[in-house]
């Protein structure tokens, strides 16, 4: 076997996650970094593509704590959005790297386990990586057009194929031939509907524009808890700013940006994951989905800041106070 060089070696430098990687180098990350943290990563294989790729999710566990509540976050449903894998990548180094060094984390590690999925259309990614950069879509194939690709963030059993998504395989929101049709989804969604009981916040990530987004995204109607969603999104923006200098939009999907049926946030929340939101990374534009490798390092650090906001929220408000997140 071909020996890799130290560029491509997770342990290396934390240059390499300033950089975007191949599909191949994020599957020998992943198993790079089970096996050197045997005891606090662990491989799940929860089902694989279309085209019979594996669907990897880490499991990061920092202790056996009984009815230990926990997160989902996944990356890269859209092929081209980049820098979503890039921070299931940079998420996972940052919680291994500074557990019991940085307060927010070690509060959350302590008290959650974290799944992470970093590539949830690997089809699409590698397309993008081989073929057409700005595929968007997985690759199953239409029997009824032979167009490719369904939206997997319209897959969804959530208001699924109403007004946002197309019933036209050969359309970029195409929502696919039912709710779930698509592996990719329909494995999440398994996922997601055996662990209900102890995830308590659904994070997804995309790219681009800046917003930290909350259901609904079907309806114009407001969430059961739209206050709650909304204070925290508000309160992740503004430490941004206040860190970072820049600027993200807050507030639920539909009327933030526009109507989006089968969203994989909705359903997780209608599932019963009441924490569940969308965060659209860098940038505003200028670069869209080619954002620079060298902004990798403020995306993931903006993004990171906003999952320690909500994270630690959603501890404070689902803990008895006899649990509650020690403090320093």
């Amino acid at each position: 076997m071909q020996t890799r060089n130290d560029s491509t070696d997770p342990r290396s430098s934390s240059s390499f996650y300033e950089r975007y990687h191949s599909l191949e180098d994020i599957y020998y990350w992943i198993n790079r970094t089970a096996h050197d943290f045997p005891n606090t990563v662990k491989v799940i294989l929860i089902g694989s593509s279309y085209e019979k790729r594996p669907l990897y999710v880490l499991k990061l566990s920092m202790n056996d704590n009984p009815n230990k509540k926990a997160m989902w976050l996944d990356c890269g449903i859209h092929a081209r959005e980049w820098v979503s894998p890039a921070f299931c990548l940079w998420f996972v180094h940052y919680s291994l790297s500074f557990h019991q060094q940085n307060v927010d984390i070690t509060n959350i590690l302590d008290n959650m386990d974290v799944y992470i999925l970093p590539v949830m259309n690997p089809d699409g990614y590698k397309y993008t990586w081989t073929t057409n950069r700005m595929w968007r879509k997985n690759r199953s194939i239409s029997k009824s057009s032979g167009c490719f690709g369904a939206d997997l963030n319209r897959n969804f059993d959530a208001n699924w194929c109403t007004e946002g998504a197309s019933s036209n395989p050969c359309s970029e929101i195409y929502c696919g031939a039912f709710p779930e049709s698509e592996p990719e989804s329909q494995a999440v969604a398994n996922f997601l509907r055996s662990h209900k009981d102890s995830i308590q916040l659904y994070l997804t990530i995309h790219s681009y524009s800046q917003m930290l987004l909350f259901p609904y995204s079907y309806t114009l109607e407001e969430s059961d808890n739209h206050n709650d969603l909304l204070e925290m999104a508000q309160e992740a923006a503004q430490k941004i700013r206040r860190y970072y200098r820049n600027i993200y939009r807050y507030g639920a999907g539909a009327k933030t940006i526009y109507l989006a049926p089968g969203g994989s946030d909705d359903w997780a929340y209608n599932l019963g994951i009441k924490y569940s939101f969308t965060f659209e990374l860098q940038d505003r534009g200028r670069y869209g989905f080619l954002l620079p490798p060298s902004q990798i390092s403020s995306a993931c650090n903006e993004a990171l800041l906003a999952t320690k906001v909500i994270a630690l929220k959603v501890l404070e408000k689902t803990q008895s106070p006899t649990s509650a997140p020690r403090t320093f």
